[in-house]
C-alpha cells in the first residue's frame, strides 16, 4: 500500500463564535486502486503474516445434481471469487466452469439437460442479469435485456421454460416473466407488480399450465398467489388480502406444488408464533393442513424429491439446523440423526431421487457438500473437502449458547435475550468485541466463523454474539418487537448485554468493542450514540446513519419493503421519529473511535450513508478510519478487498481495543 497524497481539508466548526480548524485526512489507496483508504494506518507486515492462515479458508456449497446424476455442480473459490465447479466423485478434483472477475450467483441447471441458467452482476451492484452457460464447452449467453435487476430463477419441469423476476418494465417494480428457452424467443410479462412489494416465481405446475407466485411484503407479511399462464389470470390462494402488514396478517411462504398439482406445500405462522410445515387444496375454500405440528420451530427449508412421493424438511431450532424425512403427501416428519450438528442448506436430490445432496456448515468446518444415501442406509459421504488454511480446527472456540436477562419482562421475569459467546483459553479477563447481525430480520448461528476464531486466536478477545429483538428464529412476536416505534428497544438489548458482560468475572467490562455490518452497522453507530462510556471502538460496516437519507436514497425496488421494517419517512411523525433516532443527528454524543467499511456500488445502503457519518464524526474531530472499495457493493465479495477489511480490522482493535 502506498502514501499517494495528504488531503488538506478546511473543515468550519459550529460553536459559539465559529473557528476555523485545519484538518489533515491522509489518503491512501489499495489493491489496484479500487480502495480508497482515509486515515487508516500503513499495516504493519507482521499482521499480514500473521493473517494468512485465516485468509485463505475456503469454503463449497452445492448448486445441482448434473443430469444423468454422476456428478455434482458447486461454488467455491479459488481465485478472487467464487465460481462453478463440477466435481465428479467424493473428494474429487474441482474442475472449474466459469472463470469471470465477478462471481457467479444463484445458478438452476435446465431439467433433462446440463445447461446452466446462472445470475451475474458488476461491481456488486446487484443489478444481475441471466445467463446461460453450457458447462461442456463453456460457452453463454445473457438471456435478459442487460440493465434490469434479475432473479428468482424457476424452470418448467420440460425445461422449456424459464420463470424469473425483473425489473425491466420501469426499473423499480419486481414483475415476473416467462421466457421460452429458444433461440430469439422475447420473454413475456405474465405479472405486473401492482406495488412494491417482492413478487417472485416459486415453480410451475407440473403440466407447466400455472405459475406459482410469492408476493412477499415482509417479514411478518407474505401472500402466495396462482397465475394461469394462458389466461393471464391471477388470483390469490392464501394469505392477508387487507393494507400490508395489518394485524392479521401471518407468514406464507410457498415451496411447490404436490405430485398431482392438486396442491402446494407452504410454511405459514398463522396463528402461531412459528413457521410450520402445511399442505393446501387448490380447491375453494380449503383451509392449510398443518404437517409439522409436533416441531415447535420455524421451517427453514424442505426439499421434494422428482417423484413427489418424499421430501426432507429442515427446521431451525435455536439457531441449529435439524433434518427429516417425509412421506408425501401427509406423513409426519421423521427426524434423521445420521447427519452432524450444524447449519444446513442446499438441499437437492439426485435425478433418480436415490440420493439428498446437502451444503453442511458447522463451528469447525467451513461449508461443505454432503451426499445421503437417501433410498438405504442414510449414510452420509463427504464430496468436497474444503481448505482451512493450516488451521487446527480442533483447537477452536466452540460457542456457548447463553441466555441474558435485559430491561423488559415476560411474565413477571426479565426478559431473555440469547447469545453466543466464543471465550478464549485462560482465565482472563479477556477484551470483548459484541458482533451485531443486520436485517434486521436475520439470525446470528453457531457457523463457522475464522473472523471470531481470529479474533479469539490472535486478539485474545471473547466474541459475544446477541440475537437482540427483532431476530428471527425466535417466533413472530419476537421479530416484531423492534419495528417501527420500536426500533431503539433492540439498542436496550445491548445495553443490557453490556451489563451482563460487567457481571462475568473472565470478561473486561473496560475492553469492549461493537461490530456489525448493514442494520448491523447501524446498531453500531445507536450503542456509540447511548453507550460511548462504556465502549473502546466499533467497527460499522455498510451501516445506516439516517433512516430519513436512507429510505430516501436506497434502491427503488426495495423501498417499500424497508418502510414496512423501519417506519414510512413521508408520515410526518414517523419522519420526526426516525430523524430523532438516527446516529448522525446524534453525533455529538459519540464518543468512541470508529472504523467505517463500506462498499462504493452498494444498492441496500448508499455509500451516503458511510460519507455522511465519517464526515460529521470528523468535524467534531473524532478518531475515524474509513475504507471505501470501489468495486464492491453491498459488503466484500473479492478475497483482496476482504483480506484488506480484515487486517484492518485487527489493527484498529489492537490501536483502540487492547490499547
Amino acid at each position: 500500500m502506498k502514501r499517494l497524497l495528504t488531503l488538506v481539508l478546511w473543515v468550519v466548526m459550529t460553536a459559539t463564535a465559529p473557528d476555523v480548524v485545519l484538518a489533515e485526512v491522509n489518503r491512501t489507496t489499495a489493491n489496484s486502486g479500487n480502495v480508497v483508504l482515509e486515515d487508516v494506518p500503513e499495516i504493519p507486515q507482521a499482521i499480514r503474516d500473521d493473517l494468512r492462515r485465516y485468509q485463505n479458508v475456503r469454503s463449497a456449497s452445492m448448486l445441482d445434481w448434473m443430469a444423468d446424476g454422476s456428478g455434482l455442480y458447486i461454488s467455491t473459490r479459488f481465485a478472487e471469487v467464487s465460481q462453478i465447479h463440477r466435481v465428479d466423485q467424493p473428494g474429487g478434483t474441482r474442475q472449474q466452469l466459469t472463470w469471470f472477475e465477478e462471481p457467479v450467483g444463484s445458478v438452476q441447471r435446465q431439467p433433462d439437460s446440463d445447461m446452466l441458467a446462472f445470475l451475474r452482476d458488476a461491481g456488486g451492484s446487484e443489478f444481475s442479469q441471466i445467463f446461460l452457460l453450457d458447462p461442456n464447452n463453456g460457452a453463454y449467453r445473457m438471456l435478459s435485456d442487460g440493465e434490469s435487476r434479475n432473479g428468482a430463477i424457476v424452470w418448467s419441469e420440460d425445461g422449456q421454460m424459464m420463470a424469473f423476476q425483473s425489473t425491466r418494465r420501469n426499473g423499480r417494480s419486481n414483475d415476473v416473466w416467462v421466457q421460452t428457452i429458444a433461440d430469439g424467443n422475447q420473454a413475456e410479462l405474465v405479472l405486473e407488480s401492482p406495488d412494491g412489494s417482492w413478487w417472485g416465481p416459486i415453480e410451475f405446475s407440473p403440466d407447466g399450465s400455472k405459475l406459482l407466485v410469492l408476493q412477499y411484503i415482509s417479514v411478518n407479511d407474505s401472500r402466495i398467489h396462482l397465475v394461469d399462464l394462458e389466461s393471464g389470470e391471477r388470483r390469490q390462494i392464501i394469505g392477508s388480502e387487507g393494507e400490508p402488514n395489518a394485524d392479521d396478517a401471518s407468514r406464507y411462504l410457498a415451496y411447490g406444488f404436490g405430485a398431482d398439482g392438486e396442491g402446494i406445500y407452504l410454511a405459514t405462522d398463522a396463528g402461531q408464533e412459528f413457521a410450520k410445515l402445511a399442505y393446501l387444496s387448490l380447491e375453494a375454500g380449503a383451509e392449510p393442513q398443518i404437517l409439522s405440528d409436533e416441531i415447535n420451530w420455524s421451517v427453514s427449508g424442505f426439499e421434494i424429491n422428482h417423484g413427489g412421493d418424499q421430501a426432507a424438511l429442515v427446521t431451525n431450532e435455536d439457531g441449529i439446523s435439524r433434518i427429516y424425512r417425509m412421506q408425501l403427501p401427509d406423513g409426519e416428519p421423521q427426524r434423521m440423526d445420521s447427519v452432524p450438528v450444524g447449519l444446513i442448506s442446499g438441499l437437492a436430490f439426485s435425478p433418480d431421487d436415490q440420493k439428498l445432496a446437502m451444503t453442511i456448515n458447522n463451528a469447525t468446518t467451513p461449508s461443505d457438500v454432503f451426499v445421503m444415501d437417501w433410498s438405504g442406509n442414510q449414510r452420509l459421504t463427504r464430496w468436497t473437502y474444503s481448505e482451512v488454511g493450516g488451521l487446527d480446527t480442533d483447537a477452536f472456540a466452540q460457542p456457548e449458547l447463553i441466555h441474558y436477562p435485559t430491561f423488559d419482562e415476560v411474565e413477571g421475569e426479565p426478559r431473555k435475550i440469547p447469545a453466543f459467546v466464543y471465550r478464549p483459553q485462560g482465565e482472563g479477563p479477556f477484551p470483548v468485541v459484541v458482533s451485531i447481525h443486520g436485517g434486521p430480520e436475520s439470525q446470528s448461528r453457531p457457523g463457522f466463523s475464522s473472523t471470531f476464531q481470529l479474533w479469539v486466536d490472535r486478539l485474545g478477545a471473547a466474541v459475544v454474539v446477541p440475537n437482540v429483538r427483532g431476530s428471527s428464529g425466535y417466533g413472530k412476536s419476537f421479530l416484531k418487537m423492534d419495528n417501527g416505534f420500536l426500533r431503539e428497544d433492540s439498542v436496550k438489548d445491548i445495553g443490557a448485554l453490556l451489563d451482563w458482560i460487567a457481571e462475568q468475572p473472565e470478561l473486561d467490562q473496560e475492553r469492549v468493542a461493537v461490530y456489525g455490518g448493514s442494520y448491523g452497522g447501524y446498531m453500531v453507530l445507536a450503542s456509540a450514540v447511548h453507550y460511548s462510556d462504556r465502549l473502546k471502538a466499533a467497527v460499522n460496516i455498510v451501516g445506516i446513519s439516517s433512516f430519513v437519507t436512507f429510505l430516501e436514497n436506497t434502491q427503488d425496488y426495495r423501498r417499500d419493503l424497508r418502510r414496512v421494517e423501519y417506519g414510512d419517512e413521508r408520515d410526518p411523525e414517523m419522519r420526526a421519529h426516525l430523524e430523532a433516532i438516527s446516529p448522525l443527528n446524534n453525533v455529538e454524543k459519540i464518543q468512541v473511535p470508529m472504523f467505517v467499511a463500506q462498499g462504493n456500488n452498494d444498492p441496500r445502503v448508499p455509500v451516503s450513508e458511510a460519507d455522511q457519518i465519517v464526515a460529521a464524526l470528523r468535524e467534531q474531530g473524532s478518531p475515524v478510519w474509513y475504507m471505501n472499495a470501489l468495486n464492491e457493493g453491498h459488503g466484500f465479495r473479492k478475497k483482496e478487498n476482504r483480506d484488506l477489511f480484515r487486517e484492518i480490522t485487527v489493527l484498529f482493535l489492537q490501536t483502540h481495543l487492547l490499547d
